[in-house]
This record gives C-alpha cells, structure tokens and sequence, in this order.
C-alpha cells in the first residue's frame, strides 16, 4: 500500500511541477524515479525513455504506465496514469483560461518566456545524468561521436527521433554486443 500512495504522490509532484509538457516534466519524473524511490536504475530509466520515444503518444504516460506496472502491476498503472493526467488536465484548464483574459499582460508574457531556460537547464541536467552510463560502459569517445551522429541525424537531416533510437537499438545491438 505504501508503494502505491508513493506512486500517486511521485507522479502527481513530478507532473503537477513540470510546466512546459512531458519533456519538462521527464526531469522531474526521474528523480522520483530513479534517486528519490529507487524504482529503476539510470540503465534501466535511460532504457525505457528510449523505448518510451520511440513509440506514439505522449511521453509522460507511457512513463507513468512502464513504472506503475514494473511496481505495483495493473492497479499502478492506473494510479500513476491518473497521477499523471489530472495535474495536466486540471492546471491545463485553469490556466489557459487565466491567461486568455491576461494573454496581452507584459508580466504573462514574461512568466512563459523567462520558464523556458529553466527548463532548458533541467533537459541538460537529465541529459548529463543519462549519459553517465554509456560514457562508463563503452568509453566517453564512442557515446560522444554516437551523440553527434544522433544530433546531425535528427537536426540536420531531418530524420524522425524514433527512427535514429530504432537506428541506436540496431547498432548497440549487432556491433556494441563484440565490445562491451
């Protein structure tokens, strides 16, 4: 039971403080995650953010879903995903319709704009933590220049996040499995 109110708890904090969607929100999640309750390792959370971006829908849910289940089975994920969607939906209403009455207020204006390098900080942060362990397991030069090729795919060349995760699946598995 215990268990179960620290999902609800977990999720409901990580969501309810991730102003800018899941993407905000997935630095809050893995401190509950990952340090805070110690659900799943930064190998098995970086694993499933993986999975999680390669597949359709929004991010914060199939997070929510993978956790609640791997720790209290069906009635987890319920409760992870209601933890999840209510803070959203809730805030979502409310403060759309504060700002449509105040969208020309300078002080608006500011609040959504000056968020945004917070924002960026906490990605960079996650993305720092994340890459700990493949710069440990197969050397900082290989996670490095897998890195660039992944930013130039994505970037440059346009190509679809879930097809260079997919692409990253193939490689770690056909050519990392004779190095590590």
């Amino acid at each position: 039971m215990i268990d179960l109110l620290q999902l609800i708890y977990g999720f409901f904090m990580a969501n309810a403080l991730g102003y800018g969607g899941g993407p905000a929100s997935i630095p809050l999640m893995y401190e509950e995650i990952v340090p805070h309750y110690g659900w799943l390792t930064d190998e098995e959370f970086s694993n499933m953010l993986a999975l999680a971006n390669a597949l359709p829908g929004p991010i914060a849910t199939k997070i929510a879903a993978y956790v609640g289940y791997d720790v209290y089975g069906w009635l987890g994920i319920f409760v992870t995903l209601l933890a999840t969607i209510v803070p959203s939906a809730t805030a979502l209403i409310i403060l759309l319709q504060i700002m449509q009455k105040y969208r020309h207020s300078t002080v608006v204006k500011g609040m959504t704009l000056l968020v945004q390098p917070v924002i960026a900080v906490m990605m960079a942060v996650l993305t720092w933590q994340m890459a700990k362990s493949p710069a440990e397991s197969i050397g900082i030069w290989q996670t490095l220049i897998i890195a660039a090729i992944a930013f130039f795919a994505i970037q440059r060349l346009k190509i679809h996040p879930a097809l260079v995760i997919l692409a990253a699946f193939v490689y770690g598995g056909l050519v990392l499995q004779y190095t590590v």
